[in-house]
C-alpha cells in the first residue's frame, strides 16, 4: 500500500513538473519608461534590462495618445519595484513580459505586485491588445486583455475617443494601396 502511495506521489510530482510554465522572472526597480509599452528595469545586480510589455501595443510617442500612454505607464511603474514574467526576447533584444507592479495605495516597503501594467494600459484606453501575438499569452490573460480593450472601446476611453484610431503596427508599416 505504501509503495502505491509513493508511486502516485512521484507520478504527480513528475506530471506537475512537466506542466510547469517555463517563464523566467526578473525583479527590479523601473528606472526608465521609454513609451507606453517599454520600460527599463534595474535588478539587484545593478543590470539594466529593457522590457516590452507583452500582449499590448501602445501608440508611438509622436502619435495621438502616445504621450498620455507613456505618462500613464510612468504613473503605474516608474521608481517602483516590479516583477516581470517572461519567456522570450524580441528582435531588438528586449524581454517580452508581463509586468506586475504594486498597487498605488500600498505604503509598505515590500508591497505585493498585484497590478498588471499591460492590463492597466488597456483598461485606460491607452493601448491595443496586440492580437498578432495573443496566442502566446496564457488563455486567462488573453481573455482579460481582450475584455479590457473591448470595455475601453465601448466607453470611448483614451485613444478610443478618436473615431478612427490607427494601431501602431499599421502606422509603422502602412499598406500600399
Amino acid at each position: 500500500m505504501r509503495a502505491i502511495h509513493l508511486i502516485r506521489l512521484v507520478a504527480l510530482f513528475v506530471i506537475s513538473g512537466c506542466l510547469a510554465v517555463s517563464a523566467a522572472e526578473l525583479s527590479g526597480r523601473v528606472v526608465a519608461v521609454a513609451d507606453g509599452d517599454t520600460i527599463t528595469v534595474l535588478d539587484a545586480a545593478q543590470r539594466q534590462t529593457k522590457v516590452r510589455l507583452s500582449g499590448i501595443d501602445a501608440p508611438e510617442k509622436k502619435k495621438p495618445y502616445g504621450t498620455r500612454a507613456k505618462q500613464h505607464l510612468s504613473e503605474l511603474v516608474f521608481g517602483k519595484v516590479v516583477e516581470v514574467y517572461w519567456e522570450k526576447h524580441d528582435r531588438y533584444g528586449r524581454i517580452i513580459g508581463t509586468v506586475l507592479a504594486p498597487d498605488e495605495n500600498c505604503a509598505a516597503v515590500n508591497c505585493a505586485k498585484t497590478v498588471d501594467a499591460g492590463l492597466a494600459q488597456l483598461s485606460a484606453g491607452l493601448a491595443w491588445h496586440y492580437k498578432q501575438y495573443a496566442k502566446e499569452q496564457p488563455r486567462a490573460e488573453r481573455e482579460r486583455y481582450a475584455a479590457a480593450e473591448h470595455e475601453a472601446h465601448l466607453k470611448r476611453l483614451g485613444l478610443w475617443a478618436d473615431p478612427h484610431p490607427v494601431p501602431p503596427w499599421e502606422w509603422r508599416h502602412p499598406r500600399s494601396h
